[in-house]
């Protein structure tokens, strides 16, 4: 699958609807989904380190999860809405994941350069909705956002 930017923002509508699913259930707003080398969306899923008690639960593991077991992913394209942290860089590093359609990088810059050096496509969308997701929840939650990217707020 040829991921374009028109393509991209189509894909990154699925990831947008799970981030504002975050956000709604009082969590981060990170949302994420696998398609396979058609297009066929192969699971969905957002952020739920607060929602589930879980650090491990960021959107593209919920959404790698959702999925089930592939014989493959190469060929897949992993959307999400913000630039993967480097514990999802390393899940699409592992499993081979083709390509990363990314909803934003200004906010968080993760594994981008690591993925793209070996050999992972990225195609960075910078979606305004994406950018006032984080930027709303940043100003809210201050101390969350820092416990999410390991950066703690000081003060705790």
């Amino acid at each position: 699958m040829d991921v374009d930017l028109e393509a991209a923002r189509a894909l990154l509508a699925i990831a947008l609807e799970e981030a504002r699913a975050g956000r709604a259930e009082g969590g981060i707003p990170i949302g994420a989904a696998l398609f396979d080398a058609t297009g066929t969306l192969l699971g969905r899923g957002h952020n739920r380190r607060v929602q589930d008690d879980d650090p491990s639960t960021h959107a593209e593991t919920a959404a790698f999860r959702a999925a089930g077991r592939q014989p493959t992913y190469r060929g897949t394209t992993m959307v999400t809405t913000l630039a993967p942290c480097w514990y999802c860089s390393g899940l699409v590093r592992q499993f081979g994941i083709s390509r990363v359609v990314i909803g934003e990088a200004r906010t968080f810059r993760g594994g981008e350069e690591w993925l793209a050096e070996h050999g992972v496509e990225l195609v960075v969308v910078d979606d305004a909705e994406c950018r006032e997701l984080m930027r709303e929840f940043i100003a809210a939650r201050p101390g969350l956002w820092g416990e999410d990217i390991g950066e703690p707020s000081p003060g705790g």
